[in-house]
């Protein structure tokens, strides 16, 4: 909240609208194009209001700006001493960011002041040089489409070897966890990082006698989807959204203070969504499907059983 509302995504949207405006090639489409480009895409019900009618008065009713030159916004120092506190996080570090520019500069507070809720405390050891070794490993794979030849211990505590073609990372936040979604062997898997013991790039003709992925028979499931009505009580659309912003959605307006919600989430969560959704109380009530309202019917029992 220290300074995301001025630098942050909409106002990077807002930049963009008025740069197109001062240059006099601003229309109506590329309005809403640039909106879905940097900002969500429930900001459609917000940013072109606000821009075109008589709060804002930075856009005429002809689309053309009062503005003489193009909007910048350089990095403040709480930005930039905020960034150095971000980069302090050691999962940020897997990601080796260049931190150009902020030698100099005070972290706004420790790392050690931030306090996580809410979520499992034996996530991962993003310290360990093995871990972020395997970590940057895969990153560069995926980054050049190449095969990853792993060793990992499976659920059932098997030792499994194989090459994989990985599809992404996937981060966890209840389980504080990375994940390898990759395919092989005619499947699809899914590989905690903290289970892969050897990791390397790998080429089909060097792959020996490890088991090679099709590559084109293996295609990622489609994603789960619940739909909800959102009362905008206490703040709650802010809250929801803010909440569920790693995930795709649609969000519609019904009327002043009711909006319909639908989050497409990877099925493996289905259970964390549940515990999300009904983190949120009263203010949302899911519509469909109907095995995700039974879901949380029978969280909610089982929840009622344990205080009787």
């Amino acid at each position: 909240m220290l300074f995301h509302e001025i630098y942050g995504s909409y106002y990077q949207a807002v930049a963009a609208i008025l740069g197109e405006a001062v240059h006099g090639t601003l229309t109506e489409k590329k309005l809403n194009a640039l909106v879905q480009e940097h900002a969500f895409g429930e900001s459609l019900l917000s940013i072109p209001d606000g821009l075109k009618g008589e709060r804002w008065r930075l856009l005429r009713s002809d689309l053309s700006t009062p503005l003489q030159k193009e909007p910048s916004m350089p990095l403040t120092l709480l930005e930039k001493r905020w960034m150095k506190t971000l980069l302090q996080d050691p999962r940020i570090r897997l990601f080796e960011p260049d931190m150009t520019g902020l030698e100099d500069v005070e972290p706004l507070f420790s790392a050690e002041t931030v306090v996580y809720y809410d979520r499992y405390a034996d996530g991962d050891d993003y310290r360990d040089p093995g871990y972020i070794r395997h970590f940057r490993t895969i990153l560069r794979a995926l980054r050049e489409n190449r095969e990853l030849a792993v060793c990992f211990e499976s659920r059932m505590h098997t030792r499994l070897r194989l090459v994989v073609t990985p599809s992404r990372l996937e981060y966890s936040e209840k389980d504080d966890r990375f994940r390898l979604i990759a395919s092989g062997r005619r499947r699809r898997w899914t590989i905690n990082l903290s289970s892969i013991t050897q990791c390397e790039p790998r080429n089909l003709e060097k792959a020996g006698d490890l088991e090679v992925t099709n590559k084109n028979t293996q295609k990622d499931p489609p994603k789960a989807s619940v739909t909800f009505e959102l009362h905008d009580r206490r703040n709650a659309l802010e809250r929801v959204l803010l909440h569920f912003s790693h995930l795709e959605k649609e969000t519609k307006r019904l009327d002043e203070n009711r909006y319909l919600v639908t989050l497409k989430y990877d099925r493996q969560d289905q259970t964390e969504m549940v515990i999300r959704i009904l983190s949120f109380g009263p203010v949302i009530r899911v519509t469909e499907p109907e095995s995700f309202i039974i879901l949380l019917r029978d969280r909610i029992e089982r929840q009622g059983l344990l205080f009787k």
